[in-house]
């Protein structure tokens, strides 16, 4: 079957992470490539934070390893992971001993300018957060830009429709074979 493989979908709060994954999925599925998704930060959403575990990055840890496990048993190897900081090389461990040492590790930084993101999250953030995300979003595209590895492919969002994203996203990843290349063009022919 070969080795695992992990598409990482980075970028900060509001630069479309969720939005595109969905669709990559999508046009994978389209041309019958088998793959899964998981949303990176719902594998630590517990509250309170487990204790000795502040950051939840051991429980996230242990529910990717399962999730994969699972996934992986039914024969899968490619994996579509979004989170903020899943670009960065910190994170490579955890991928590392969730899915194998010889994990391939697809980095795709998805980057939006300050007015891109904030449109995006004033009309997600309904709630009392958007003050703390609109600076946190500021913040991890600076962090993200500094740090994100050199073999990094970086995908700006501004004024695209998220078919065209997901197609350059799928270019770095080479999951849809040449002979593949023609089906997903008359599938997104007929959108």
């Amino acid at each position: 079957m070969g080795h695992a493989e992990v598409l990482l979908i980075g970028g900060r709060a509001g630069v479309g992470k969720s939005t595109v994954a969905w669709e990559v999925s999508d046009q994978l599925r389209r041309v019958g490539v088998a793959h899964a998704l998981v949303e990176g930060d719902l594998m630590g959403q517990v509250h309170p934070a487990p204790e000795g575990d502040p950051h939840r990055a051991a429980i996230t840890e242990r529910n990717l390893t399962a999730v994969w496990g699972n996934f992986a048993e039914l024969g899968h190897r490619r994996l579509i992971y979004t989170n903020t900081v899943s670009v960065l090389t910190t994170a490579a461990s955890m991928f590392e001993r969730a899915m194998g040492a010889d994990v391939r590790m697809i980095r795709v930084l998805l980057t939006a300018t300050d007015a891109t993101a904030a449109q995006r999250l004033e009309g997600r953030e309904i709630g009392s957060e958007l003050d703390r995300e609109l600076r946190s979003s500021a913040y991890k595209a600076r962090l993200l830009d500094e740090r994100a590895p050199a073999d990094t492919v970086r995908v700006a969002t501004d004024d695209r429709s998220v078919i065209d994203i997901a197609a350059e996203v799928l270019d770095a990843t080479g999951w849809i074979a040449a002979l593949d290349v023609a089906a997903l063009d008359r599938s997104r022919a007929r959108r």
